[in-house]
């Protein structure tokens, strides 16, 4: 499929608008190419679509006006709209067609009734809406913004802590769903992982789509960023169907994979998930974990040198190794080193009193004392009158000597035994997941398990793997250890495991937080 020619009179030339960097960052100021737009559009009408009314939301300089404009002859009425007032007179200056009109609007505010008003449809939406999230708006004080709201309905920590975090285009295409009923067809340039969060959106709450597809692009080619982008198609329709279809790219002709919506979670792989879906279930006896958060690395976490502790500061630094443990972030997970870096952990639990360390290890309290203007400088609003040096993520499972660990952002399926070091625990950053135990003779059962082919092959069929952090707690938690030991034929000796396990002796004994090195 070749992209479709413009005419000479309706040609898409770029011109100049001069925007800094926190301009372009506020608005996801990523304009379409001209080749890209004409190329979704060609293969929307080689899809058969026939709108009578087009509209783009977010129109920018009018590439997709323009596009739309040559490849949809059919159409009455074409709209483009955009905050840019600059961009406005850019595109009207360069298109002729008579069909086309241009509002100036802010998508936030506008009353969107006005536009529909102008024709009964069958309405395409199309375009490509901004590819930024509310949490880098809110960073650079934007009022480019919804208006905030919990719609997923998260609690506590949750949504503190990111979980609450959504790309603007999210919600804006959220917003088309409202608009029309049936008869219309969405198609938007997002991420994949939004498009998927639409889906997962409409078909919990029944949405009529009667089609769903995914055209993967070329985002590094396109607008010169590294993300996982798409050309998401939706067809409303009373026929509802609960599958989305993907595709490698535009030109593709069949579909590399499926999406499925089952049991009120999406998957791909429906046969996978079918096979293991009696692996689901809340172990009794294993509860994945997050490492420490303490979102300050250049005091928190230390490297071991020839000359001592150097900190992320490029400080030297001289403090007692008490709080000190050996540590692995994602990326030390699969090559194991005899790691030297190392993480100060202050608290046994959150909350937990710090006062004594003053006592206990006093070069380390003159440290974080020291350092204290940084750690209130802490964003999160979790660590707020918290005390300076709190940090989460943390509790006796921490100091367990043996524990299962996987990385939440490397894009491979591999649980990994890790043990102590030096006669000390090893603990982990927040980008690893990990369950703890007790001797190595039952973090290697365990991974024996999690790395079973039935394991594997049902969390494959739901995992997204262009996600930021592909693989969460969320995740993890679905799979009954029990039950694949179950699977397996080997729950005696899972049985026997748990039962033997003193985590009192090990958790708090001679791995404990206030052992003296």
């Amino acid at each position: 499929m070749r992209p479709a020619r413009f005419p000479a009179s309706i040609a898409y030339i770029p011109m100049p608008v001069k925007r800094n960097i926190t301009e372009v960052v506020e608005f996801g100021d990523f304009q379409t190419p001209e080749s890209l737009a004409a190329q979704v559009t060609l293969l929307l009408r080689n899809m058969g679509l026939k709108p009578t009314a087009i509209l783009e939301p977010t129109c920018g300089k009018g590439s997709f006006v323009s596009a739309a404009s040559a490849n949809f002859p059919e159409a009455e009425f074409i709209c483009g709209v955009e905050i840019n007032s600059d961009y406005i007179e850019i595109a009207k200056r360069l298109m002729t067609d008579s069909r086309v009109r241009f509002f100036e609007g802010d998508f936030f505010k506008l009353d969107w009734s006005i536009i529909f008003a102008q024709s009964k449809g069958p309405w395409l939406i199309l375009g490509n809406p901004p590819w930024v999230t509310n949490s880098k708006l809110g960073a650079i004080s934007s009022s480019n913004l919804p208006t905030k709201q919990n719609d997923r309905k998260l609690k506590g920590i949750e949504a503190i802590t990111g979980k609450s975090n959504f790309d603007i285009s999210e919600w804006m295409i959220l917003r088309y769903l409202e608009w029309l009923k049936h008869g219309y067809v969405i198609a938007i340039l997002c991420k994949v992982t939004v498009a998927r969060k639409i889906l997962s959106h409409a078909w919990e709450n029944s949405v009529p789509i009667d089609l769903a597809a995914i055209f993967r692009i070329d985002a590094m080619r396109n607008f010169n960023v590294v993300v996982d982008a798409c050309l998401f198609v939706v067809r409303a329709g009373a026929c509802e169907s609960k599958s989305c279809e993907i595709y490698d790219n535009l030109d593709s002709a069949t579909p590399s994979s499926t999406l499925s919506y089952i049991d009120g979670q999406i998957v791909k792989g429906a046969s996978d998930y079918r096979r293991g879906r009696h692996l689901l279930g809340v172990d009794p006896n294993y509860r994945w974990r997050s490492g420490v958060k303490h979102d300050c690395s250049k005091v928190m976490e230390l490297t071991h040198t020839n000359s001592g502790y150097v900190n992320g500061l490029e400080e030297h630094v001289d403090i007692e190794d008490t709080f000190l443990y050996p540590m692995y972030k994602s990326s030390g997970l699969s090559a194991k080193p005899r790691t030297a870096r190392k993480m100060l952990v202050p608290q046994r639990y959150p909350g937990e009193d710090v006062s004594e360390i003053k006592s206990v290890a006093p070069k380390t309290w003159a440290y974080l004392t020291r350092h204290r203007d940084l750690l209130r400088k802490r964003g999160s609003s979790i660590y707020k009158n918290k005390g300076d040096f709190a940090i989460f993520g943390v509790g006796p499972y921490s100091f367990t000597p043996w524990k299962v660990a996987i990385s939440g952002f490397y894009k491979r399926l591999l649980f990994t035994v890790v043990g102590p070091i030096e006669n000390r625990p090893v603990v982990f950053d927040d980008t690893v997941y990990y369950i703890s135990c007790y001797s190595e003779v039952e973090a290697t059962f365990m991974a024996d398990l999690l790395n079973s082919e039935i394991t594997r092959s049902l969390l494959e069929s739901l995992i997204h793997w262009e996600s930021k952090r592909p693989i969460t707690v969320e995740l993890l938690k679905q799979v009954s250890l029990a039950e694949v030991a179950r699977e397996v034929g080997r729950l005696t000796e899972y049985r026997r495991l748990v039962d033997s396990a003193d985590p009192v002796e090990h958790s708090l004994g001679t791995y404990g937080l206030f052992q003296t090195c």
